[in-house]
């Protein structure tokens, strides 16, 4: 079975809090997006993370990918060739993973699914 990916948001890497804040902020007036500042990040709107880390993941940032189940998600990809970053992983509460990295970078941005 293929699984439904859809794209959640992406995260832009800017590696400094007022970076994040001004380059959400300018978002969010280009496209009349809400900003909400976050503890490693600033969101203008749904679409747009500004991550405020220096060590957040992907040279570039990443690219958020929806599925409705991300261990099946994460089997078909492997059948695939790719591989995930492990120590990335984060469960729910009856052990499904909840939302994990790819291995390596794809353009300079890491990928993460996560669960819709």
């Amino acid at each position: 079975m293929k699984n439904e990916f859809s794209l959640l948001h992406v995260g832009i890497k800017t590696d400094d809090p007022v970076k994040a804040q001004e380059t959400a902020q300018l978002l969010g007036m280009m496209f009349n997006l809400e900003v909400k500042p976050g503890n490693s990040s600033v969101f203008a709107g749904k679409f747009f993370e500004c991550m405020k880390k220096e060590n957040s993941p992907g040279t570039n940032g990443h690219i958020a990918m929806a599925t409705a189940d991300v261990d099946a998600a994460k089997a078909e990809l492997e059948e695939k060739g790719f591989s995930f970053r492990p120590e990335t992983a984060s469960y729910n509460d009856d052990g499904t993973l909840k939302n994990i990295y790819l291995a390596g970078e794809f353009a300079g941005f890491a990928i993460h699914v996560i669960k819709k």
